[in-house]
């Protein structure tokens, strides 16, 4: 009943996050709102409304700063994975659209496949090379629809899609010993809260022209949905990790490319060429692989010890 239950958690939250993509895409080309007013916003009244939940169900919010050690992780957390993270799929989006976004950040499994080789001092194992060059080949197919001469999308667009891959895997390492400790809506509520503070202090927000945008009623409830879908879908996904291994999360977090695909082709009219349809299921194919491979080699080393 727990697999089950870990499966649905993800399942819906891949989803959800699928659908922030092409919210957001369109809110950036269609109303005039800047990143960082948008993302500021989004932030802090996700992150208000988890902790003031939290606080309303008498659950000790502010306990973790009162040791200067978690306190320390959750800032951390909280600008180089939350902020991290959040900023570079918002600008992906900007520079490019929301499928390439949400694609860019399978390549989160690479930016883990370095570091734990790094800290090991080893080279990866064959499997994860091979799934590392299919997933290479995959984001060129993307890019380029096999037309050597330029690229399809900016070359701001991949920056921050490397970026991206990189926050994320930042975000996916670094605070599970936060969570397990704390629980996932404490550690996501601050690390939203803090994420959009420190944003918007950077940006000056509160003198933003910006604020007249949020009396369009269309333009109020798609942000509200934006807010709304991406707390859901982040406390969905982190929740999932206690019933389901990460090789089932790292398949079914396949929903969320695939549900920013539909949306953008049948909403916003999106089209691909044929290379770069190859791309995509090359890379997700690839990305999967590693994680089903890495899976096995870890159960292998166990029995073998």
């Amino acid at each position: 009943m727990k697999h089950f239950k870990g499966i649905i958690l993800i399942v819906t939250g891949a989803m959800l996050w699928g659908t922030t993509g092409p919210l957001t895409e369109w809110v950036l080309k269609h109303s005039g709102m800047t990143v960082n007013f948008l993302l500021t916003v989004r932030l802090l009244v996700a992150g208000i409304a988890i902790l003031g939940f939290l606080q309303l169900t008498k659950k000790p919010v502010l306990e973790v700063w009162k040791s200067k050690c978690w306190g320390r992780q959750l800032l951390i957390y909280s600008i180089a994975g939350m902020l991290g993270l959040q900023y570079s799929f918002t600008r992906t989006i900007q520079e490019s659209n929301a499928v390439f976004a949400t694609l860019l950040q399978f390549l989160g499994p690479i930016f883990i496949v370095a570091y734990t080789s790094i800290k090991v001092r080893m080279w990866p194992p064959k499997y994860q090379v091979i799934g590392i060059i299919g997933t290479l080949v995959g984001l060129f197919f993307l890019l380029t629809n096999v037309q050597f001469d330029e690229l399809l999308v900016s070359k701001e667009a991949l920056f921050w899609g490397l970026i991206l891959g990189f926050t994320f895997a930042i975000y996916t390492l670094y605070p599970v010993h936060l969570m397990s400790e704390w629980g996932v809506l404490l550690i996501v509520g601050w690390g939203m809260l803090i994420g959009g503070i420190v944003l918007g202090m950077g940006t000056f927000i509160w003198q933003s022209d910006e604020w007249i945008l949020l009396a369009d009623m269309k333009i109020f409830l798609i942000m509200a949905s934006i807010v709304f879908f991406s707390t859901i879908a982040f406390v969905l996904f982190l929740s999932s990790m206690k019933y389901i291994r990460p090789v089932l999360t790292s398949i079914l977090s396949t929903m969320e490319p695939l549900t920013a695909m539909v949306i953008s082709v049948v909403a916003f009219s999106t089209s691909f060429g044929f290379w770069q349809v190859i791309g995509i299921f090359l890379m997700l194919t690839c990305v999967t692989w590693i994680s089903v491979a890495s899976e096995k080699a870890e159960k292998y080393d166990q029995t073998d010890s």
